[in-house]
């Protein structure tokens, strides 16, 4: 307990220092992680954030929509140069088909995030995905940065077997399966494991990688 709250203050300690935009950013992460994208108000965002208008994420924003979409977008920015990278590589090597590969830029980069705790972020997003009803593959709000964009478009490809709509309810459950162990390993200096992390995510990506490409069994 003692150590978490060590952990709150020195994120508070570091939101204070950003930009009023990229605060609000992150204490609304933050709050919608604890108590869910509902439980929070926009007033009570705008205090934590040290901003003494009530109405700031309004101005900002236009809306706890707005916010919402503000901070999936503000995180899929920052993953871009890593995926970049990623997309490189497997295309220099040929891997372009190969849909670990492609799930791995896809996923990965959501274990290197900065500016705020992975706890948080993976809360969030598991939050983000069960809110919304996402029905065309790859989309989930606004529009996707240039990278991810690329890898989306590799992964329909690899799995142009199956309807777009399975596809993409397949995406939104292998990205959720990740997520949990994104949060369980924000927690593992907390608690005791079984097994070391690496172990646990090499067994769910290979999971990730079956539950995505295994061939549509139901009968038309």
């Amino acid at each position: 307990m003692a150590k978490e709250t060590t952990e709150a203050r020195k994120s508070t300690a570091e939101i204070e220092e950003l930009d009023a935009k990229t605060r609000l950013i992150l204490t609304g992460e933050r709050l919608f992680a604890e108590v869910g994208i509902q439980g929070v108000s926009m007033r009570e965002i705008a205090a934590k954030a040290g901003q003494g208008n009530h109405f700031a994420v309004q101005y900002h924003f236009g809306s706890r929509e707005g916010l919402v979409q503000a901070i999936f977008d503000f995180r899929m920015q920052q993953m871009e140069p890593m995926r970049g990278a990623m997309i490189a590589d497997l295309e220099a090597r040929g891997r372009s088909r190969d849909a670990r590969s492609i799930l791995e830029v896809i996923l990965l980069p959501q274990l290197h995030l900065d500016g705020g705790t992975n706890r948080s972020y993976g809360t969030f997003l598991s939050q983000y995905l069960l809110h919304g009803e996402w029905d065309e593959f790859g989309q989930f709000g606004g529009e996707a940065p240039p990278r991810l964009n690329r890898a989306m478009e590799l992964l329909r490809e690899r799995v142009d077997y199956l309807p777009p709509h399975v596809a993409q309810r397949r995406l939104v459950n292998v990205s959720l399966m990740f997520l949990n162990l994104l949060v369980r390993h924000s927690r593992m200096e907390a608690h005791e494991f079984p097994e070391t992390f690496e172990h646990a995510l090499e067994d769910t990506m290979e999971q990730i990688v079956m539950a995505m490409c295994l061939p549509l069994r139901l009968q038309p």
